[in-house]
């Protein structure tokens, strides 16, 4: 089954930006999610294939209009409740 994040061969996307950035972080928040999700998988609360999935398994609309870290984000949010370390909507504002 083909998930969103599959689009190889498909065409309408447009050009691939291929500059490098230097930076690994754009804003603060983004770091804190890498560290987060770093700790928990650290931790055995869930694991990178676990994690991989749950980014794969975002609605498309989501996956399309999300940037890369508001993606990890919500695989992390996604996993916390799936194991029950948070109930649904806990996070909600």
């Amino acid at each position: 089954m083909a998930r969103i994040n599959d689009v190889g061969g498909l065409q309408g996307f447009g050009p691939i930006d291929t500059t490098d950035d230097a930076e690994p972080f754009h804003a603060d928040w983004e770091a804190r999610v890498f560290g987060l999700n770093s700790t928990l998988v650290r931790q055995g609360v869930y694991n990178l294939d676990e994690f991989r999935d749950a980014i794969e398994r975002m609605p498309p609309e989501l996956y399309l209009r999300s940037s890369y870290y508001e993606r990890w984000f919500y695989a992390i949010r996604t996993l916390l409740v799936r194991k029950g370390v948070l109930a649904e909507g806990e996070l909600d504002g």
